[in-house]
């Protein structure tokens, strides 16, 4: 960890750089419609059983993650074979799953009978090494690791926990919006959105600070980083935000693509999507561009993630996740808007 007189160095040097103290105004493209292709008409490498269902993933350097219930689990795709190995849990898997270089973080929602949870799967050995009584402020939350410590939403008032990886006690609580759940780690912070409002605050990983908040689209859920940006999934009028890091201007970019779930990746420049209430498993949009490129529209989706040289996404419903290989993709999504 730096020294605290170099953390408040760069904590005061990226508050400058927003030039403003408070959000500035979102703009946004206007509403665009790109062709549809039909989700039948995609070139699947592989669809891998997992469970009832399947939710959630995370990539490591050796294989990609996915939450299940039927049973409560994650489990470890192997890239080579496409085989699943699966760990067991206490619990649902009820929010966004996190990987560091020895663990992957799981948190768990309870029931009338047990406590919300988070676990702890060791990577080597593939088994639940810890289970922690610290659990999500509810479901479609999710965790992040950073800065040497772990970060959860732990209640609906906005008490941001940074937990010890190894105790799983709460080094320090950090107060930002109610009705925010869903943490990121990027550059040295965390940032938090506002699934009940229209903002993204932003807390440095190493002194705690709250460092900005800044508009987003309506109801944004879930994040990730790219492109020198933060972007975020906004689920009240399908659209996708980019927050640029270090100017803070905001751009919203329509999506069509409205209702709960979903999930945001970035990969090589790209902006990959998935709703499943709107029938469209599948958008790209291109990072530099900030303009749709493609979607793909049928049953299927919920959660994305890149590794390997593929997309992996979720068929929450079938329980399944399908590979998707980026090359094949590509030859997919020729016939873009971005140069129109």
């Amino acid at each position: 960890m730096r020294s605290l007189q170099s953390a408040l160095a760069a904590t005061l040097s990226f508050i400058a750089s927003f030039a403003v103290a408070g959000p500035t105004p979102t703009s946004s493209h206007p509403p665009s419609r790109v062709a549809m292709r039909s989700m039948s008409d995609l070139q699947i490498a592989a669809t891998i059983p997992i469970g009832k269902t399947a939710d959630w993933v995370a990539v490591t350097s050796n294989g990609v993650w996915i939450g299940s219930t039927g049973p409560d689990a994650v489990s470890e795709i192997d890239p080579q074979t496409n085989r699943a190995t699966r760990v067991e849990l206490p619990g649902e898997p009820c929010a966004g799953l996190a990987v560091d270089n020895d663990s992957l973080w799981a948190p768990l929602c309870g029931t009338k009978h047990t406590r919300p949870q988070l676990a702890k799967v060791d990577l080597k050995t593939r088994t639940l090494a810890r289970t922690f009584d610290i659990g999500p402020a509810g479901p479609e939350g999710g965790v992040a690791v950073g800065a040497g410590s772990v970060w959860m939403i732990t209640d609906k008032h906005g008490s941001l926990a940074r937990i010890d990886p190894i105790s799983g006690s709460i080094l320090q609580t950090v107060h930002v919006p109610p009705g925010s759940y869903n943490p990121h780690f990027s550059d040295g912070h965390i940032w938090v959105t506002r699934v009940a409002g229209a903002e993204v605050t932003s807390v440095d990983a190493n002194t705690g600070a709250v460092v900005a908040h800044r508009i987003t689209g309506q109801h944004p859920r879930f994040l990730t980083a790219g492109a020198g940006a933060v972007w975020t999934l906004n689920q009240k009028f399908g659209t996708i935000s980019r927050i640029d890091v270090t100017g803070g201007r905001t751009l919203t970019v329509p999506l069509h693509t409205p209702g709960f779930g979903g999930d945001i990746t970035y990969a090589e420049g790209r902006i990959w999507s998935t709703a499943m209430p709107s029938k469209v498993p599948l958008s790209i949009v291109d990072a530099t561009k900030s303009v749709v490129l493609c979607q793909w529209k049928g049953e299927g989706g919920d959660s994305i993630g890149y590794g390997f040289g593929a997309i992996w996404l979720t068929n929450y419903h079938a329980g399944t996740v399908s590979r998707i290989e980026l090359n094949d993709l590509a030859a997919e999504c020729r016939t873009t808007n971005a140069d129109r």
